[in-house]
């Protein structure tokens, strides 16, 4: 996903657009560009590669004159990462600058139009398309050419436009793709992601869908998408801006692992109260939870690994069926959903274009949709019926990894919570909640128990492949623990269930592969154990995670993760921070990007 911000007021608009966009680099991104208006003219600076070769270019913004601009980051979908493709893109009247996050789907229908008309291409993007529309609509009203701009566009855009003819004013436009507006004094902003503003402000205005804004250094105006004018209230942003900085951590990965205990604490505290799980946000009564005959938890990547995990917890505690679906394969797959279908939907940005999608269509057919997610005023949690908000604070790191343990315990709380209202746990309830209590503190002793992990990483860094085997939730959190592997050291990484060896994944075991075994559930631990024999006989090498003192595993693994006790039920929590360490690690030996890993970005916006 890109990155966009804008700036007006009376400063030098370069820097404050080049420290926005440094804000935003964990998004991914292959090129960046700025655009600033000085007076009547406006100067635009591009760069494939890293923010710091914008920097360098325009010497920290210093050399850019003017105090409105706009700036973005771009991640190549239409055209290779060239200068020619970056944004800024501009009008050929050299009037009008924008910048784009999203995909529009018509554009070579657009394209071949104003080719006709004889407007000229400079680049290979979808988004060109967008500031040749606004040249051809423009009548002096760029707020009119905007509105007709739009009516032509299929897709996804949130967009930032300036024009020579109006000095002083940025515009904003949202469809589908995240959008935030800054409130400053004497100076407004907008950008993809509040990380952005923190800097400058805390008031900030979500837009809604189809809705326009226009700032001046004094005034914010917001319109409907037919030009009407429309109220809009500013919500403050609540975490500390140092949330967003690494605090003395060599990567915010780090940061973020770290902060787990805090995170999963912030995230179940508040609902425990007189010994009962309560979300207050839910508003579920009792018959209507009594209604529910199936449940879908829906989700991509990591978040839907969280689902994996939950799936166990909520079937065991609620005997409810769950079926954990891919938001990219659900959409399509015209699933057997009504109103006695309760959809549970992860993301941790709220703005997964899949999700969303697969989430429109199961309401359609008749679900209550239930959005868990951390960011405040997403699209996911205004398309829901109803939210639970993780509390994570800001992420900033690709690969997440308090998103995905806060995710978990939201599941966990979640399947106490309703199976309580159901009648279905009865004296089981102060155990289970207790075990809910004592998870920040589990995750603090996976800390302490595990100081062999970078040694560990040195042996395991140079391995061409890894395999991590579990059963049951233990599966489901090598899920995870795979593809933290695969996103930031790059090397090859599979999880598989154990029960499944012998089925044909015990084909690729040959001399030295090292085999990665999850055995922290007490009632499997027999089976796990002659799968983790099985890989040995034929010359695995077994790095196993498991508790301690468990003397059966201890004589047979090459080396040891811990976990601390547990209740297997609420374990995946806990079990997931010694692999995301490991992850960590090996990438650090293998000298990787790891906060910004290649190909991948933080939000995934399009299809």
């Amino acid at each position: 996903m890109c990155g966009i911000v804008g700036f007006t007021g009376a400063q030098s608009a370069a820097p404050i657009l080049l420290d926005g966009l440094k804000k935003l680099e964990y998004r991914g991104y292959d090129s960046a560009g700025i655009a600033v208006m000085a007076g009547r003219e406006i100067s635009v600076h591009k760069v494939t590669g890293r923010i710091a070769n914008l920097c360098e270019k325009t010497d920290d913004g210093l050399r850019v004159p003017g105090t409105t601009g706009i700036g973005h980051t771009r991640w190549a979908t239409h055209g290779a990462p060239t200068e020619e493709n970056a944004h800024p893109h501009v009008s050929n009247d050299g009037r009008f600058a924008i910048v784009h996050n999203g995909i529009i789907e018509n554009y070579m229908t657009l394209r071949e139009e104003l080719i006709r008309d004889g407007y000229r291409f400079e680049s290979e993007t979808d988004t060109e398309v967008i500031v040749h529309l606004i040249e051809m609509f423009y009548r002096g009203d760029v707020r009119e050419a905007l509105i007709k701009t739009t009516n032509r566009l299929r897709g996804s855009y949130a967009l930032g436009v300036i024009c020579s003819e109006e000095p002083g004013k940025i515009y904003a436009v949202r469809e589908a793709s995240p959008l935030i507006l800054g409130i400053g004094l004497g100076e407004n902003y907008f950008a993809s992601d509040v990380t952005a503003l923190v800097n400058h402000t805390r008031n900030v205005i979500y837009l809604e869908d189809g809705e326009f804004a226009e700032l001046s250094e004094e005034t914010i105006r917001i319109f409907d998408c037919t030009g009407q004018v429309i109220s809009r209230k500013a919500t403050r942003i609540l975490w500390d801006v140092q949330a967003a900085e690494k605090g003395g951590y060599e990567h915010f990965m780090l940061k973020e692992i770290m902060e787990q205990p805090g995170a999963v604490r912030a995230t179940i505290a508040p609902r425990i109260k007189a010994g009962n799980v309560e979300f207050e946000e839910l508003g579920m009564s009792v018959s209507e939870i009594a209604d529910i005959r199936n449940i879908i938890i829906t989700a991509c990547g990591s978040a839907y690994y969280a689902g994996c995990a939950g799936k166990y917890a909520i079937e065991r505690l609620c005997r409810i069926p769950v079926k954990v679906e891919l938001a990219s394969e659900l959409r399509y797959s015209d699933p057997l959903i009504d109103g006695h279908t309760l959809l549970i939907v992860i993301s941790q940005s709220g703005e997964t274009a899949d999700t969303i999608a697969a989430m429109k269509e199961c309401k359609e057919r008749g679900a209550k949709a239930l959005a868990i997610v951390n960011v405040v005023g997403s699209s996911v949690a205004k398309l829901a019926d109803y939210t639970i908000y993780t509390w994570a604070g800001p992420e900033i790191a690709v690969a997440t990894t308090k998103g995905y343990t806060t995710q978990v315990a939201v599941l966990y709380m979640l399947a106490v919570c309703l199976a309580d209202k159901l009648g279905r746990i009865g004296q089981q309830k102060a155990k289970l909640v207790r075990a809910l209590q004592a998870l920040p503190r589990q995750i603090q002793q996976a800390f302490d128990l595990n100081s062999s992990i970078p040694a560990l990483a040195k042996k395991y860094h140079g391995s061409k492949s890894l395999f991590f085997i579990g059963r049951n939730t233990d599966y489901a959190v090598a899920l995870e623990g795979a593809l933290k592997m695969k996103e930031i050291s790059y090397l090859h990484a599979e999880a598989y269930a154990a029960g499944e060896l012998k089925h044909g994944t015990i084909a690729l075991i040959e001399e030295h592969q090292p085999v990665i075994a999850l055995c922290c559930n007490p009632s499997i631990m027999e089976k796990t154990l002659s799968n983790i024999v099985e890989v040995k006989s034929r010359g695995a090498e077994v790095l196993a995670l498991t508790f301690r003192n468990n003397h059966k595993i201890l004589s047979v693994a090459d080396d040891l993760l811990f976990a601390p006790d547990m209740d297997p039920l609420f374990s995946a929590v806990v079990e997931i921070v010694p692999l995301q360490l490991l992850a960590y690690y090996v990438a650090k030996e293998n000298g990787c990007d790891i906060d910004k890993p290649k190909n991948l970005a933080k939000s995934v916006t399009v299809e």
